[in-house]
């Protein structure tokens, strides 16, 4: 598809299934910061990285260590890690390149989402942020397995914060809802959402709560994310409600500017006005009429559009707003729970992740619209004929053609230097960023090996990529064994259906019956005696008739000869004894 003769007036949104992934029963998706690249953890606990543009397989990873399934799978902003949560309660950090792991750690709690730091500075870049199933989150450094719980609430005394303990938590005591919080832009804040309906701000580094914003409604905040270019805040709520907040402070320098705000002298009334300073609530979205709960909302690579989709049982429904609040479109997958979604950072498409495992891939169905592009250009909705005029083909003279451009041709053109994507406003940052996995192909198989593969065990045959490959492969000697006595059996069972088919033809030839009396041939009768006689006659007749006429005619007794001669009396002799009339 041509992108100059799309309608820009057709909304940037995907409109229908345009393909789906399938390996194993994949339950979480990310895409790297450009979008050339999506990983998928399975429930088998490998992580499977597939090239977004061929729609193959680029890389596996898989950890012996690891059967449980995947719950989160993140991207380092350079593309070359990747950070791996799994039920198990581990973390691994995966060198995407070499496929080998680079960190691997355990925590007291099953990690719901793992995301690495944003900065991806030498010192930052094996930090990461944890929300553990029933406890508060955590900042958990990979290189020296260190954990830092991060405070969920304020203090009933009012004193700031209320950081819960370690030894707290590491017996599982203690109950907690599933706490959600993000990194901002560049990750020198973290914003936590809790149980009680608000969002902390709190700088990682000292542990202190800098700002706290309360939610209308004091709903459980189950989801907390940034849109890419920092600008806004997605909070999604018990209360079946979708919230965007603006980002008032700087992108850079955020930690800064909280320091620059000027603080009144309650510490609770302090917070609550600095979180007023911090974020602004600009828009909410519902269904009122299903007031169906929202799983797994995100922004749109650009920030114009909201995506949430349905956590109904049995149906596979995301919805789209624009950012001004208004619902533009409903897509209706199959009859599946939906399980994540992830929205692409460039083009208009979205990724969603079903029950049974597998992966959709929403993408907008584009129709053609040229005369959005060129105002005298008519579409003919059917062939017409076309009347040229007299002078239309005529060459023109030098004086009225067009100048040609005025273009050097010995100009260098430059092949090499990449220009900037002005989707990513720093992308100068990451110079190195992995974009692509080179390519891994596979060698060709020697005739001799084909050959000899076809005759070996069914374990080794060319669908050995199913998941019955492996048990196929334990119980080859079993099956091999099993293939050869069918096949004699089949050579026993064709060979008595060949005797059966000669014996009922033999019945059939001599008019006998079946001997097991349930099928009764057709009886051949015996014809009598004076039918053959009839039959006998008409046999001489013909040929008497014959004689007699060449006879009649003058030829036969000039030509006759001593055989002739006597074939003629043999027949009169027979016709005489059988009282056949000439």
């Amino acid at each position: 598809m041509n992108a100059p003769i799309i309608d820009p007036l057709q909304g940037d949104f995907p409109e229908v299934i345009e393909e789906y992934l399938e390996h194993g029963i994949m339950k979480c998706i990310s895409f790297n910061r450009r979008g050339t690249l999506l990983a998928a953890g399975c429930s088998d606990g490998s992580c499977v990285v597939w090239d977004f543009e061929t729609r193959g397989i680029a890389k596996e990873l898989r950890d012996k260590d690891c059967v449980a399934a995947i719950t989160s799978v993140c991207w380092s902003k350079n593309g070359h890690q990747i950070l791996v949560s799994a039920a198990d309660k581990s973390l691994c950090l995966w060198d995407v390149v070499k496929g080998e792991k680079i960190f691997r750690t355990t925590v007291h709690q099953t990690p719901l989402q793992a995301r690495l730091h944003p900065g991806g500075g030498s010192s930052e870049s094996t930090l990461c942020l944890v929300c553990p199933f029933s406890s508060a989150p955590m900042i958990v450094d990979l290189r020296n397995e260190t954990t830092t719980m991060l405070p969920i609430s304020l203090s009933d005394k009012g004193s700031g914060l209320a950081p819960p303990s370690r030894n707290k938590f590491s017996d599982g005591a203690a109950h907690f809802t599933p706490t959600a919080a993000c990194f901002n832009k560049y990750g020198d804040l973290v914003y936590v959402g809790n149980s009680v309906g608000e969002i902390l701000i709190i700088n990682h580094k000292d542990n202190r709560v800098r700002g706290v914003v309360p939610i209308s409604g004091n709903a459980v905040i189950k989801t907390i994310v940034f849109s890419r270019d920092g600008r806004y805040l997605l909070t999604n709520s018990s209360d079946r409600t979708i919230r965007i907040y603006d980002n008032l402070l700087p992108l850079k320098d955020s930690l800064k500017a909280l320091d620059e705000i000027h603080e009144p002298t309650n510490e609770v009334e302090t917070l609550k006005a600095v979180g007023l300073k911090c974020l602004s609530l600009f828009r909410e979205f519902q269904d009122s009429i299903t007031r169906v709960h929202w799983k797994a909302p995100c922004f749109s690579g650009d920030g114009e559009w909201v995506v949430g989709g349905s956590a109904s049982k049995g149906e596979h429904k995301i919805y789209i707003w624009d950012r001004a609040g208004h619902l533009v479109k409903i897509l209706e997958g199959p009859k599946e729970a939906l399980m994540d979604l992830a929205w692409h950072p460039v083009h208009p498409i979205v990724v969603s992740v079903s029950l049974a495992g597998l992966v959709y891939i929403w993408a907008k169905d584009y129709t053609e619209n040229w005369s959005a592009f060129a105002p005298d250009f008519k579409e003919l909705e059917e062939n017409e004929e076309y009347v040229e005029r007299e002078d239309e083909f005529d060459l023109m003279p030098e004086s009225e053609k067009v100048k040609e451009s005025e273009t050097n041709e010995d100009d260098e053109v430059d092949i090499i230097t990449v220009e900037k994507d002005s989707a990513f406003s720093d992308s100068d940052i990451s110079q190195d960023e992995l974009c692509f996995l080179p390519a891994d192909p596979c060698p060709d198989v020697p005739e001799q090996d084909k050959h000899a593969g076809s005759t070996s065990k069914l374990g080794d045959s060319k669908n050995s990529d199913s998941p019955l490959s492996e048990e196929t492969a334990v119980d080859g000697r079993a099956m091999n064994h099993d293939s050869n006595q069918i096949e004699g059996n089949l050579c026993s069972i064709l060979a008595l259906q060949f005797h059966r088919l000669r014996f009922s033809r033999r019945l059939e030839n001599s008019g006998a019956e079946d001997t097991a009396g349930v099928t009764h041939l057709k009886r051949r009768r015996k014809p009598s005696e004076k039918v053959l006689e009839l039959q006998q006659a008409q046999k001489v007749r013909k040929p008497l008739q014959k004689a007699k006429a060449a006879a009649s005619s003058g030829k036969s007794s000039k030509t006759k000869t001593k055989f002739g001669i006597e074939q003629e009396h043999d027949m009169n002799h027979f016709a005489d004894e059988n009282g056949i009339d000439d």
